[in-house]
């Protein structure tokens, strides 16, 4: 940490008296006439900047060299600071009639710890230890910089900002009301003659159609329902380290509200009385919001969150919160990490993990995730869940369930603008299950699972090879920029007084939020206009209505979210685990594709998806969790290497 002392007056304080001097004495010596004496060359030095005057002999001109923003260590390479350019200055002499051009040069100089300090105090960022002052300039070199220069060379070579235009928008509306009517709610198919499984374990994952169906024709309870699935959450839930609060008390006081509005005739939909869990970075009054981390582990927000507002209004029944990476940063949280109950030795990758896992384990029929980069794909694919990541403008949260249909049951009820949400909005849905899906133009990518490609096109889908085609470097640049710059404004306190010290995985939100402070205004502005350049090369590509790939391409994933597509990610396989401990396992990873489609086009995923898995029956499978098959058993820590991480907030 920079050493505190009393008044500083830095030395680029008296390199800028200097230069005044330097002026004046040109001024001085360009008003003698003919003086034949030369001065000599280096007459003025300063430790922060060199002001150097030069006698041009035959045109009296003179020069000024100095160094406004880096030092040229001549006298004190203590004192050089860091980042800027030495710039030369030549003036008109009085008789030489033209302007000498300017020389520029960089300090080869490598700063002090005095130096950085400086650096860091001019940011206000001098609380930083020398050690992590350090790690960001090691990390701007290497990442910020790099992404800076591509950002500028994208879309600031041309002066004036007339193209290119930031995606930062300012409403200057002081209600924000929404214009549109309220969305038309979807219609669902209805089912018949579904009957009570004789296990417990089946009920777990029959689909909310077919539960909803078992309560109305009276084979099951919501009381009931909540129980077996309570149970679930108690036995698996420490197994997969997916739950952090059960809310049982709560859980059986909405599932007997639910029953007794049935039994006076009131029926509120097809969430009345199924049972979910929520990430915990969404609020319920009287419960823990821990964000999954140890500094907030005890925290208490008595609020709704307004996707738990709309769930309780659809009478579905609240049974726990679930695992959220810490800060929603991956699938490290204060109580541990959270595992893949179709290979138990990997963990369940994204901040979503709690969600992925629990509803892939069958501990509860729906769950709500959010995704900002990945957190609801990747874990989605790993646990093997049907998951949909909605258009940009639904809160950015998104249902993990046992098929499409489901999805677009939770979005059905979920969607629509959150008054406390600026970017929320009412988008205009179709519905999915109206969808005809023979006028659909599909895209596929070189990427896509072809097992996918031929049901669709079996089913009457107009299936095409596609390619998305833009011109942006690097995608996760900008997610980095816009991410964790945004990040840090919310935590600036929490690193300011040192609690990143105490966070779960320090190559994860420290290393990046330090890395943010650094970050320049103008740079992010850049990072925006290049969004904005992104997501309109992506819509003026986008031919198709939509397309299939793989769900878990990083660059993929980075775009959907910058464009705010909707993807819809479903498993389509299983492969044998690599170096598995016996033939007998029951271990597999997962295959998976995601359906994409452009921003407000959710109902055309949710309808491709719907469509292949009415002809597919991979979302039905049952992962293992912890019954493993003969010669196996649940590695403890695992030995699996677990491959370098990627931001997946």
């Amino acid at each position: 940490m920079c050493p505190v002392t009393g008044p500083i007056v830095s030395p680029r304080f008296f390199s800028y008296i200097i230069l005044v001097q330097a002026l004046l004495l040109v001024y001085v010596n360009g008003a003698t006439s003919y003086s034949n004496q030369l001065p000599p060359q280096n007459l003025i030095l300063a430790p922060d900047s060199i002001a150097l005057m030069i006698w041009k002999d035959g045109e009296r001109g003179f020069g000024i060299m100095g160094v406004l923003e880096k030092c040229t260590c001549i006298m004190e390479p203590a004192s050089c600071s860091f980042g800027i350019v030495v710039h030369t200055f030549h003036f008109y002499g009085q008789d030489s009639g033209k302007m000498h051009s300017r020389n520029f040069s960089k300090c080869s100089c490598k700063m002090d710890h005095d130096s950085l300090c400086r650096g860091f105090k001019m940011l206000d960022a001098d609380f930083l230890s020398d050690a992590k002052m350090l790690e960001i300039e090691k990390g701007a070199e290497e990442l910020n910089i790099p992404i800076f220069r591509s950002n500028r060379k994208l879309v600031a070579s041309v002066n004036g900002g007339l193209e290119n235009p930031s995606t930062l928008v300012f409403s200057s509306a002081w209600n924000h009301d929404d214009a549109q009517d309220a969305p038309k709610r979807f219609n669902y198919p209805s089912l018949s003659g579904v009957e009570r499984p004789k296990s417990d374990d089946d009920i777990a994952y029959m689909s909310i159609l077919e539960l909803g169906q078992l309560i109305k024709s009276k084979q099951i309870t919501y009381e009931e329902l909540a129980r077996i699935f309570l149970n679930r959450l108690k036995r698996y839930g420490p197994v997969l380290e997916s739950v952090i609060t059960i809310t049982e008390e709560l859980a059986y006081e909405q599932a007997k509200r639910a029953d007794q509005l049935l039994a006076e005739g009131i029926y509120l939909g097809p969430l009345h009385g199924i049972p979910y869990g929520l990430k915990d970075i969404i609020a319920v009054p009287h419960y823990k919001t821990t964000w999954g981390s140890k500094s907030f582990k005890n925290q208490v927000l008595d609020i709704e969150a307004w996707v738990y507002k709309r769930l309780k209004s659809a009478g579905a029944v609240l049974l726990a919160k679930l695992v959220t990476g810490s800060l929603a940063y991956d699938d490290i949280w204060f109580g541990g990490r959270t595992r893949n109950p179709w290979n138990i030795e990997e963990y369940s990758t994204g901040s979503s993990a709690g969600p992925a896992a629990s509803t892939s384990a069958g501990l509860i029929p729906f769950s709500i995730g959010s995704e900002t980069a990945g957190s609801i794909t990747y874990p989605a694919a790993r646990c093997g869940a049907t998951a949909l990541r909605p258009t940009f403008g639904t809160d950015k949260l998104g249902p993990f369930c046992r098929n499409a249909a489901d999805c677009a049951i939770v979005l059905d009820a979920i969607r629509g603008k959150d008054p406390d949400d600026l970017s929320s909005r009412n988008i205009p849905f179709s519905d999915p299950f109206a969808v005809d899906i023979t006028k659909l133009n599909v895209g596929y990518l070189e990427d896509a699972e072809m097992e996918v490609v031929e049901k669709l096109r079996s089913k009457g889908v107009n299936m095409v090879p596609f390619k998305l085609n833009y011109s942006v470097d690097s995608a996760q640049g900008i997610v980095n920029f816009t991410m964790d710059v945004d990040m840090l404004a919310h935590f600036d306190e929490w690193q300011r007084s040192g609690q990143d010290d105490d966070y779960e995985a320090q190559d994860q939100w420290p290393l990046e939020l330090r890395r943010a402070r650094v970050v320049p205004a103008v740079d992010y502005i850049q990072a925006q206009r290049a969004r904005g350049k992104l997501i309109r090369e992506v819509r003026d590509n986008f031919k198709v209505d939509a397309f299939v790939g793989n769900a878990t391409d990083w660059e993929l994933v980075c775009v959907g979210n910058l464009v705010g597509m909707p993807v819809i990610v479903v498993p389509t396989g299983f492969k044998k685990i690599s170096d598995a401990p016996s033939n007998e396992t029951r271990r597999k990873t997962t295959v998976t594709a995601g359906f994409y489609a452009p921003p407000g086009h959710d109902h055309i995923t949710l309808a491709l998806a719907m469509t292949y898995q009415s002809v597919t029956d991979h979302h039905k499978q049952q992962p293992p969790i912890d019954d493993l098959g003969p010669g196996d058993s649940i590695p403890n820590p695992p030995t699996r290497t677990v491959p370098p991480r990627q931001l997946r907030g």
